[in-house]
């Protein structure tokens, strides 16, 4: 189960991202209606996927947190990384449509015109300043506890920053020289870095689903603590699963047969606790075998 503390960050994470994706949705919508820019339609499409997936990985993130069950063992913090990989599909078809809008608009024989382009700028340096403030504080939490969610999220609002640079980009060329061919260049590229940044969310959360071994960096780590640690004389079957924000670890440890089991209980009680103060984010499991006799 998820700490209490990790368990707060989280869902402070996904608080801020569901009231900050209301606001934005609120203000683009004004921008849109008043602008007609096709990259603000792109920067308010990625804002309501932000609200709806959002509002998903925050019941993900409560979901995650519940203790272990009888149905539910080793916890339920897979439930993030089902709620990741909704988000990353349907970013990949926001994407893909809005991409589409892009591909018509610049080849349409009579590209529509942009109005009231000051007040669309006006809305996007508003999402900017709410947008980074988040960003920062999501990242920050998704370093502490590990959650794919909160991480999933962070990218989703990181992707709204260039869009809405380049949608004011635009909107202020529009205005200056007339020129609203921007305004769509600046959607197709938003469109193909949501394309990207969904196939990499889905991939992480695809892999975790089917129980793919966690970092190597984190695996050799473990493996240095085990075979340092004072009793052990060696180890086998290091084994990692990944599952939401957690990394489960089974490891078995070669110590001396002619020793008591308290003495046995008491090396391998050390070494667990040791890896958990090192690395909270896993939950481990450590067997106690017979060393092999030289």
């Amino acid at each position: 189960m998820m700490g209490r503390n990790e368990t707060r960050l989280n869902a402070s994470a996904g608080i801020a991202s569901v009231a900050v994706a209301l606001i934005l949705v609120a203000l683009k919508l004004w921008a849109l209606g008043a602008t007609s820019a096709l990259s603000v339609a792109a920067s308010l499409a990625d804002s309501a996927l932000d609200l709806m997936m959002s509002l998903g990985g925050l019941t993900a993130i409560l979901y995650a947190a519940r203790p272990a069950d009888e149905d539910h063992a080793f916890g339920h913090t897979s439930a993030e990384d089902l709620a990741a990989l909704a988000q990353s599909v349907f970013i990949l078809i926001s994407g893909a449509v809005i991409g589409w809008s892009a591909v018509n608009r610049l080849l349409s024989d009579s590209p529509r015109a942009l109005a009231d382009e000051g007040r669309g700028m006006a809305v996007m340096v508003v999402s900017i300043v709410l947008t980074v403030a988040l960003v920062l504080w999501q990242r920050r939490v998704a370093r502490r506890t590990g959650s794919r969610v909160v991480a999933a999220d962070s990218l989703h609002y990181m992707s709204d920053l260039l869009p809405a640079l380049g949608a004011i980009a635009a909107l202020w060329i529009s205005r200056r020289f007339g020129v609203v061919e921007v305004d769509s260049v600046v959607a197709l590229a938003a469109a193909v870095m949501l394309v990207f940044g969904a196939l990499r969310i889905g991939k992480g959360a695809w892999d975790a689903l089917m129980d793919r071994s966690a970092d190597p960096a984190l695996i050799t780590a473990i493996a240095a603590i085990a075979r340092d640690w004072p009793g052990v004389h060696g180890f086998h079957d290091l084994k990692t699963r990944t599952a939401g924000s957690r990394v489960f670890v089974n490891i078995h440890i070669e110590l001396d047969g002619d020793q008591s089991l308290r003495e046995a209980h008491a090396i391998g009680a050390g070494l667990r606790r040791r890896i958990l103060e090192t690395y909270p984010q896993c939950d481990v499991i450590v067997h106690k075998d017979v060393a092999r006799e030289t």
